[in-house]
């Protein structure tokens, strides 16, 4: 029998319009011979809805769609729909196996994860029955997501008599997730002795990216059918009798071709799903903002992107140069707006306050606050969003200014550490050139006073960016960051510096998630508190 994999981008709240795309993409399998569909994981609501799940009218649209389905799609093609689904007053993941005009069984998700930037358990009850159903002759266990990362679920299924497992997920990507997930599902494999087809959502949703690479595995967990990464695609397999057949494996990517792509098309779905006509960022010729705009302009096209150079009396005419060079190279509407002037109209307006003060960061934030006043008026009068351009680094350890370079609607790279910025912007280059050399080459700076480099006021980006690695990302204590060879001074700088802008990072625009756990909703650190324990 053959097969349909559905790797859909679903719109959170748009019941009708996805339930419209699950009709089509389940006639186009029916006319191609395909006799079973999956869609991910609440394909019909998308993912995750989060505190809709609370609103009743959010279930009854999504029931109206659910029946609307019933009524259209084909009667001889089985499909599995996830979806929000009620009883009795009680919240469930679910899914539900559609044909012959109308639902044959409803699944209901056993594990809940409530980690990271999971929380299921607030929104869901656990269901504690299997679900197999028979078609065509094979017998096939549902799962959704989390149900394949523990053994239960999948060994209840095969105690039902389940012959092939099918998982539905909405797994949101991080770095070398893909690996962990082969392991996961060879773990279940290895348990049951059952093939297994992983479905999985792609595109962006807030600070979650879905990267698709939808998969297949015989039983004995050899790979036998992947789906290309971030890309709408409607994948074909075959089982033979109980065995899915080897067919089409997408090439792996690189490292930084999965960030890349990641990031594209987070920036992509959060402009177009929001409908902004357009995005501005401010270029300052420096490696982040020059690494942004590529970004962009592959994300939505040149003519959708404006690029703002605001010089002061700091920046370096190479500088000037560079961003222009760069504009140029990728075609964009191009601005130059020198701030000097508005800088002396403020410091002329304090100057009886500042009596007798040195010029400090007082001088230097008002710099940066003057260019995101510059870039939210373009913004206002025109309907742009503003990309800021801080990454992960800056933003760790508040090397930024809020209401100045962080102030914009969307943080495009601010889970990038500055040593993947490097590699990411060398990649880009190796696609086609757009992003002038001098700027990958050059000290970063932030050019805010005279003969200003980053290392100035932070170590070199190579400890910093470690540090921050076992801090955040792996919870390690300052004395097991210090035991991995990392001076006490570094360490107790970064780390200190780490928890004292919290503060910030909550004023800090929302922004694509590519680390396992980035500074969203998956570290939720309080701002008030002492960390001397």
């Amino acid at each position: 029998m053959k097969l349909a994999i559905a790797q859909m981008n679903c719109m959170v709240g748009a019941m009708q319009q996805n339930a419209e795309r699950i009709l089509a993409l389940a006639n186009q399998a029916h006319e191609a011979g395909a006799r079973l569909l999956l869609t991910p994981e609440l394909a019909l609501c998308g993912y995750p809805p989060e505190d809709l799940l609370f609103r009743q009218d959010f279930y009854a649209a999504n029931q109206r769609a659910l029946q609307w389905l019933e009524q259209q799609l084909p009667t001889d093609i089985a499909v599995v729909i996830g979806h929000p689904h009620t009883v009795a007053g009680k919240r469930y993941n679910a899914a539900s196996v559609i044909h012959s005009g109308r639902i044959q069984a409803t699944y209901h998700k056993h594990n809940l994860p409530n980690y990271s930037v999971f929380d299921e358990e607030r929104y869901f009850e656990a269901g504690d029955l299997p679900v197999v159903f028979e078609w065509h002759g094979v017998r096939y266990g549902i799962l959704i997501c989390a149900d394949s990362w523990e053994p239960a679920p999948a060994l209840q299924a095969l105690q039902a008599e389940a012959q092939v497992l099918l998982t539905i997920n909405a797994s949101p990507y991080h770095l070398h997730k893909q690996q962990t997930r082969y392991q996961v599902l060879r773990d279940r494999i290895k348990e049951t002795g059952l093939a297994m087809v992983y479905a999985n959502m792609v595109g962006g949703q807030d600070e979650l990216v879905f990267d698709g690479a939808s998969f297949s595995m015989n039983s004995q967990g050899a790979l036998v059918q992947e789906l290309p990464m971030f890309e709408e695609h409607l994948g074909y397999l075959t089982l033979q009798q109980t065995q899915p057949i080897l067919t089409d494996i997408s090439q792996p990517l690189s490292t930084e071709a999965t960030v890349y792509k990641a990031l594209v098309l987070g920036l992509q779905d959060y402009v177009n799903k929001n409908k902004f006509p357009s995005v501005v960022l401010g270029l300052s010729g420096g490696i982040d903002s020059a690494l942004t705009l590529a970004i962009a302009v592959d994300a939505l096209g040149k003519e959708r992107v404006k690029a703002v150079m605001m010089p002061s009396e700091f920046t370096a005419g190479i500088s000037v140069e560079d961003a222009a060079e760069m504009a140029h190279l990728v075609d964009v509407d191009y601005s130059v707006l020198p701030i000097k002037p508005l800088l002396e109209g403020f410091c002329a307006t304090l100057a009886d306050e500042f009596a007798g003060k040195a010029f400090d960061t007082t001088e230097e934030n008002l710099q940066a606050r003057i260019r995101g006043m510059l870039l939210m008026a373009l913004s206002n009068k025109f309907g742009s969003l503003v990309l800021t351009t801080g990454n992960k680094s800056e933003t760790a350890v508040g090397y930024s200014t809020l209401y100045g370079d962080m102030a914009g609607g969307f943080a495009l790279i601010k889970d990038v550490p500055k040593t993947l910025v490097y590699r990411l912007a060398t990649y880009r280059n190796q696609l086609g050139p757009v992003i002038p050399e001098r700027i990958i080459t050059r000290a970063p700076s932030a050019e805010l006073r005279a003969n200003q480099t980053d290392q100035d006021s932070l170590p070199a980006y190579e400890v910093l960016d470690a540090i921050m690695e076992a801090y955040v990302e792996k919870d390690l204590s300052i004395e097991a960051i210090i035991g991995l060879g990392y001076t006490p001074a570094d360490v107790q700088r970064v780390t200190r510096l780490i928890d004292r802008n919290e503060y910030k990072r909550r004023q800090a625009a929302v922004g694509v998630r590519i680390t396992e756990r980035g500074f969203g909703k998956d570290r939720r650190y309080p701002i008030t508190c002492n960390l001397a324990f």
